[in-house]
C-alpha cells in the first residue's frame, strides 16, 4: 500500500467490481477505458439481477410489481437531482446523452426563425451535432469558441462577440472527454444569461470525476450517462424547471404532458434505473457524512484528489520520454485524470494493441466523438491514444503502463 494514499480505500472500491478479476496473459487486467464506459459495481449487478428475478412491470397496474416500479422510478430521479443539485421533477431519463439531446433540440427549436446558436471546438459531438443540426433545420448561423491550440483551452476572449442578443442557445462540456480539459463553463453561462440564452452544458465526462451542481452553475439543461459512473446504459436530464415547463418535446397524443414524464418517449428502462440508483449509492459509500450530499460532496473531494494523483504520475513519467508526445493543458488549467498521448512514429490502434497483448492494459484509441478537437490539433497515425483514470485504478496499474510505454520505443 503507498503510504502517501493511505486514506483513500482503495480496497474498498476494488472489492466493489467484480470485472477487475479479470485476466488475460497472466495480468490482471488493468482498465483505463473509463471515459468510453466505466466498469459497473457490484451492487449495481445485484440490484438489477434482484429487481429482474423478484417480477418486472410497467407503470399503470394496480399490481404489487407495478408500483414497486414506480417506486424505482421515483427512487432514481430522486437520487439523480440529489448527485447534480436540482429537483426530482427536474430530471428526465433516455437512453443516453445523445438521443436526448437530439430530442430537446427538437423540441427547443421549433419557434427559431433566426439569429444564431454557438458550440465549440473542444466538444464530443454529441454536443454539438444535436443544436447544429436543428440551426441548419431553421436556417440559424452556426458559432464556434474556437480552440487555442497551444493552451488546449477554448478562448474566452470571443464570448461577447460569439454570443449575442441573436443567441438562441449556448453548448459547452463541462470537460473534454478526449484531453482532459476543464472548461470555464460558468463564464459562458454569464454571458449566455446576459443576453436571453439558453445553455445546454454536457456533463458526461465531469459527472464520474467531480461534484455538479446543476442550480448552482445556472444553466438550462445539464446532460450526463450512468455507465459513466459505474452504472448501467441509462441517459440523464436536468432541466431547468421554467424551461421544462415551456418545453413542447415530440411525443405520442396519449403520453404525458407533465413534467417530466412529458420527455420521456416510449417506456422507461426500469432495470437500468435501478441500477442508476445503486451506481449513486456506491459513490456515496466512498464519502462520509449525514445526508446523501455531504456523502457524495465527500467522495468526490476523494476521489478527485486520489485520481489526480495518479493522473500526475502518469503525465510527469510520460513528460520525461522523448517518443511520447501528451496531448494535455498546462499544469495551471484543471484538468479530468484524462491522459491523451501519442508515441511518435506509431499508429494510436498499433499502441493499444501493444499494451493490450503483453501487459493486458485496455486503453483506447481515436478521435472519440470531438472530432473537431482532434482535427485541430493536427493528430495523425489514427488519432490519440486515451489513458482514462477511474476510481478503481492503481499506483501499480499506472507504472506497468508508464513501463509498458517506455519499453514501445
Amino acid at each position: 500500500m503507498n503510504m502517501e494514499l493511505d486514506w483513500y480505500p482503495i480496497e474498498q472500491v476494488r472489492e466493489e467490481f467484480p470485472a477487475l478479476q479479470r485476466i488475460e496473459n497472466d495480468h490482471f487486467v488493468a482498465y483505463f477505458d473509463g471515459p468510453g464506459g466505466t466498469q459497473v459495481a457490484r451492487s449495481v449487478i445485484e440490484a438489477i439481477a434482484t429487481y429482474m428475478k423478484n417480477g418486472v412491470a410497467n407503470l399503470g397496474g394496480v399490481y404489487p410489481t407495478s408500483k414497486e416500479t414506480v417506486m424505482i422510478v421515483d427512487e432514481a430521479r430522486e437520487h439523480v437531482a440529489i448527485l447534480l443539485g436540482t429537483n426530482k421533477k427536474n430530471i428526465a431519463f433516455g437512453a443516453n446523452m445523445t438521443s436526448l439531446a437530439f430530442k430537446v433540440a427538437r423540441a427547443i427549436s421549433r419557434d427559431w426563425d433566426h439569429g444564431n446558436i454557438v458550440v465549440t471546438e473542444i466538444d464530443h459531438h454529441a454536443n454539438v451535432d444535436p443544436w447544429v443540426t436543428a440551426a441548419v433545420e431553421k436556417d440559424l448561423t452556426v458559432n464556434k469558441i474556437t480552440l487555442n491550440k497551444d493552451t488546449k483551452t477554448l478562448n474566452y476572449d470571443q464570448l461577447t462577440e460569439l454570443i449575442n442578443e441573436e443567441t438562441k442557445l449556448v453548448a459547452i462540456g463541462l470537460a473534454s472527454n478526449a484531453i482532459g480539459t476543464i472548461n470555464d463553463c460558468q463564464a459562458v453561462i454569464n454571458r449566455a444569461k446576459e443576453v436571453g440564452a439558453l445553455v445546454a452544458i454536457d456533463g458526461v465526462h465531469a459527472v464520474p470525476h467531480f461534484s455538479v451542481d446543476f442550480t448552482k452553475l445556472g444553466a438550462d439543461f445539464l446532460f450526463c450517462s450512468a455507465y459513466k459512473f459505474f452504472g448501467p446504459h441509462v441517459g440523464v436530464v436536468a432541466i431547468h424547471e421554467d424551461v421544462f415547463d415551456k418545453l413542447e418535446p415530440y411525443k405520442l397524443e396519449p403520453a404525458p404532458d407533465e413534467t417530466p414524464e412529458k420527455l420521456e418517449t416510449g417506456t422507461l428502462n426500469f432495470e437500468g434505473l435501478v441500477g442508476v440508483t445503486e451506481a449513486i449509492k456506491f459513490i456515496a459509500s466512498i464519502g462520509e457524512g449525514n445526508l446523501l450530499r455531504e456523502q457524495l460532496d465527500s467522495a468526490y473531494r476523494k476521489m478527485t484528489q486520489y485520481e489526480d494523483y495518479l493522473a500526475n504520475r502518469l503525465r510527469s513519467s510520460f513528460a520525461e520520454m522523448d517518443h511520447v508526445i501528451l496531448h494535455q493543458a498546462g499544469e495551471h488549467v484543471n484538468k479530468t485524470p484524462t491522459v491523451a498521448f501519442q508515441v511518435e512514429g506509431m499508429e494510436a490502434e498499433d499502441v493499444c494493441t501493444y499494451l493490450q497483448e503483453k501487459y493486458a492494459l485496455h486503453l483506447e484509441y481515436g478521435n472519440f466523438y470531438a472530432k473537431t478537437l482532434v482535427e485541430k490539433l493536427n493528430v495523425k497515425n489514427g488519432g490519440l491514444v486515451r489513458a482514462g483514470i477511474a476510481p478503481y485504478n492503481t499506483v501499480e496499474e499506472i507504472d506497468r503502463l508508464i513501463e509498458a510505454v517506455k519499453e514501445i520505443k
